[in-house]
């Protein structure tokens, strides 16, 4: 059976088999270090692109491959809303934690709605990385170790670019120890949200 060929094994295999293109790397790897030329393209084509090597040719496009397969940003939560929360520190204390469940209560959501995500997670992603989590609403509170950070946009006040809206604030644990930023972000978020004041 090992010896079979593709072509055999379809005579009595009647759905169709799909191999993963990270299942494939690896496959290509053991089998012998070095990809096929038909893993992309057929022989043809991969002459018709010339300037170089057949194998430099597929392994340029092998690592393409590669860097387009990366994982997803690991998200705490439900986050079937949509609502994203970018947070500075790596783990948020039960304080700073019991006043994001009630500022989330607040405004109407619970924490099963929304989406967790802390600054050292995000730290080796690239913006197409966090783009691709497809959050409509962005909270990011405090420094991010990310491209994120390099928006130009101002602390409480709504920004919304291509369909997000952005909302930038101080770090969680810096709001929590003051009323004035407390206040400051409630009055943001209730008009993020369109909430009756």
């Amino acid at each position: 059976m090992e010896n079979d060929s593709l072509e055999s094994l379809q005579l009595f295999l009647e759905d169709p088999i799909y191999l993963l293109p990270s299942d494939r790397l690896k496959l290509e790897e053991e089998l012998g270090g070095e990809p096929s030329q038909n893993f992309f393209n057929s022989p043809e084509a991969i002459q018709e692109k010339g300037n170089g090597s057949n194998s430099n040719v597929a392994t340029e496009e092998l690592e393409e491959l590669k860097n387009s397969y990366t994982t997803p940003i690991p998200v705490q939560g439900g986050f079937s809303k949509g609502i994203l929360i970018v947070h500075e520190e790596s783990i948020l204390s039960p304080e700073v934690m019991d006043m994001l469940v009630k500022m989330l209560n607040a405004c109407g959501y619970s924490m099963s709605e929304v989406g967790l995500v802390a600054s050292e997670i995000l730290a080796s992603r690239n913006m197409e990385d966090f783009q691709n989590l497809n959050g409509h609403v962005v909270l990011k509170f405090g420094r991010i170790k990310h491209p994120i950070q390099q928006l130009p946009f101002s602390k409480y006040e709504i920004h919304v670019e291509n369909e997000t809206e952005y909302l930038f604030a101080d770090a969680l644990s810096t709001i929590a120890e003051d009323k004035t930023l407390k206040r400051q972000l409630w009055g943001a978020l209730q008009l993020l949200f369109n909430l009756s004041t």
